[in-house]
């Protein structure tokens, strides 16, 4: 089969690294495998395979017909059969799609927090999903969503992978560490307060962001929330990063503090990592940490600083808890458990 991945960008998220790691996993499998990223690249392009066919649009706004030209001429040059689009990806798709029917187009789902959307906040996905043939969603909640919603009745949940196996491991220092873009939901508010809690006890643990800073209202308000309370000694933020291996390394405790989550990519990495894991009952995060981890509330500090200072006080927990969460992603969310699942249902397209 020819497959080609669409994104908008190859910025360090969760749906990037996801198109990503497609890309590669099916040029590995065999296929002929092709990545697209429509309007910026980033710091994941370093992480695409030579074997995978690379195009990159730049494309200057949403009806932009000389990238959509270019996009064309790529597809029927090289007999591409499916599309598979990822995130916002999915109105320039449409547009391919109509100019070029013979594709079969996949949508692929990563917001979760649409789940607290209405549909009058998504007319124009409403509009195009009458031309996608497939939906995948990255948890079983946006799944419903969008067999209630909208047009494409054939939708699939299908987890997310990792597929980097990470060697010397096994010295790890006290570090918390925290994958996710300084933005919303990932509310790191909401770790920073837990955080304090924690630095009140044991002030030679350290936090460390790893994530793009927009340098928004939202990084801001983060850092003067580390400035007033004289965390910055202790919390570190690293920005984007294309060594995140490096930080999952030496980190011991992984942690998510979000609003909402499709099934982040974050969770899965630090099973790979071997850390053990705090997260928010959000998403599928409960489903993917399983008793292999503690999961708490969103929004409330209190219990996520107890969560962390658990496993800060009890090193036999954390150490078992991160070998057997390092075990279990390795079983059910890795390359060889999802990629079989996707290429059935490309075949049955």
């Amino acid at each position: 089969m020819k497959i080609l991945q669409l994104i908008d960008s190859l910025e360090g998220g969760g749906a990037e690294r996801m198109a990503v790691n497609l890309a590669n996993a099916l040029a590995k499998a065999g296929q002929h495998s092709y990545l697209c990223a429509t309007r910026g690249e980033g710091i994941l392009k370093s992480g695409i395979n030579t074997e995978v066919g690379y195009l990159f649009l730049n494309k200057k706004n949403a009806l932009d017909f000389y990238a959509l030209s270019r996009l064309r001429k790529l597809v029927k040059q090289h007999k591409i059969e499916i599309v598979h689009a990822h995130g916002t990806s999915f109105f320039f798709a449409t547009l391919l799609k109509i100019c070029y029917p013979k594709i079969r187009l996949v949508w692929h789902d990563h917001n979760g927090n649409r789940v607290n959307q209405q549909l009058k906040n998504n007319k124009s996905l409403f509009v195009c999903s009458y031309f996608f043939n497939q939906i995948l969603a990255v948890n079983q909640e946006l799944e419903n969503w969008s067999a209630k919603h909208l047009f494409c009745k054939s939708v699939k949940y299908v987890p997310n992978f990792v597929s980097t196996e990470i060697s010397d491991i096994s010295i790890k220092e006290k570090v918390i560490l925290c994958l996710a873009n300084l933005r919303n939901p990932k509310n790191h508010l909401n770790l920073l307060k837990a955080f304090k809690i924690v630095n009140s006890a044991y002030k030679d643990w350290q936090l460390h962001l790893v994530g793009r800073d927009y340098n928004d209202l939202y990084s801001r308000e983060i850092k003067e929330f580390i400035s007033d309370n004289n965390l910055n000694k202790t919390v570190k933020i690293f920005g984007s990063s294309n060594t995140v291996n490096n930080h999952l390394k030496i980190a011991s405790i992984g942690v998510l503090a979000s609003e909402s989550e499709g099934l982040p990519m974050s969770l899965l990495e630090y099973g790979i990592g071997k850390l053990a894991v705090v997260a928010t009952n959000v998403g599928q995060c409960a489903t993917v940490i399983q008793e292999y981890g503690k999961v708490v509330p969103s929004n409330n500090p209190e219990a996520l600083a107890s969560a962390l200072l658990d496993y800060i006080e009890n090193e036999k927990l954390r150490n078992k808890h991160a070998r057997q969460y390092h075990e279990h992603i390795l079983k059910i969310y890795s390359e060889k458990a999802i990629v079989p699942k996707l290429l059935e249902i490309y075949q049955n397209l």
